[in-house]
């Protein structure tokens, strides 16, 4: 039986070169598979999954409006899909997230959903808090404060590396816009990591 697997982490713990890893591992024996990337990414070329160590694949662009289960079930009638993977889940609805279950369900076609946990807020993500309530397989992916702990929050910074604490909860960007630290250094909104 096919799985809903969400891979979870802050900024910069390789979510999207995790994803293009098992992309490569399926299409290299052989196997079929599709990307989604969220639109409202507009960091990169539309429809493209790319990760900061340069590597990128096209992708599906999703919204809000995208019905997931409907355009999986199209493509897996052309040719058979070993699995769907998505990069940038924390901007799935909740309706979508519950689509993807049922490709899982119905279909029988795994899903590899890789998303942010939290926002700059510690607040979960719509997308991501179904996902949590969801998936079958939970992995949280590794990065690291300059501390050295386990950064495992999103610390949103204006263009002098001080915390923002308000504003909305969508704000695209980079190591420009983010830093992951540790949960203590989230709480002192201190982006350098000093101890």
């Amino acid at each position: 039986m096919a799985k809903l697997y969400f891979y979870y982490a802050s900024m910069n713990a390789g979510k999207s070169t995790t994803l293009l890893q098992a992309d490569f591992n399926y299409r290299e024996r052989g196997m079929e598979t599709m990307l989604f990337t969220a639109a409202i990414d507009d960091r990169y070329e539309a429809g493209t999954i790319a990760s900061r160590i340069g590597l990128a694949m096209p992708a599906v662009s999703f919204d809000r409006d995208t019905d997931m289960l409907a355009a999986i079930a199209a493509r897996h009638a052309e040719s058979r899909l070993s699995c769907v993977l998505i990069d940038e889940a924390q901007f799935l609805c909740r309706d979508q997230v519950f689509q993807l279950a049922r490709v899982c369900d119905e279909l029988d076609v795994p899903v590899l959903a890789y998303g942010l946990r939290t926002d700059f807020q510690a607040e979960l993500f719509e997308g991501s808090r179904h996902l949590l309530a969801l998936a079958d397989s939970l992995v949280e992916l590794k990065a690291v404060c300059a501390c050295g702990r386990k950064a495992t929050m999103n610390l949103r910074v204006d263009a002098k590396g001080h915390a923002v604490r308000e504003g909305a909860q969508t704000e695209i960007g980079g190591n420009d816009r983010y830093v992951a630290v540790c949960r203590r250094h989230f709480m002192r909104g201190d982006a350098g990591g000093g101890r």
